[in-house]
């Protein structure tokens, strides 16, 4: 999912506290281009716990396989 991001308003913002037009827009420019990129939404959590969830409990059952097959192969011996 994609945030929008107001690089006008940003820009605005900055050039309000004085700063320059051309340092303003850079700022706005590189906030958008390098951070809004990097922002993990709250769907991307839950769907990476999720995954996560699904994983550990494969390998649970898995492992509760194999020492069930461990022990069943231990008393026939």
């Amino acid at each position: 999912m994609a945030y929008a991001f107001d690089t006008l308003g940003y820009a605005k913002r900055l050039r309000d506290s004085g700063v320059s037009i051309e340092q303003a827009e850079a700022h706005a420019e590189a906030a958008r281009d390098f951070v809004m990129g990097e922002l993990v939404t709250k769907i991307d959590l839950e769907n990476a716990l999720d995954r996560l969830s699904l994983r550990m409990t494969v390998r649970l059952g898995a492992m509760i396989a194999l020492a069930v097959t461990a022990l069943a192969t231990l008393i026939k011996l």
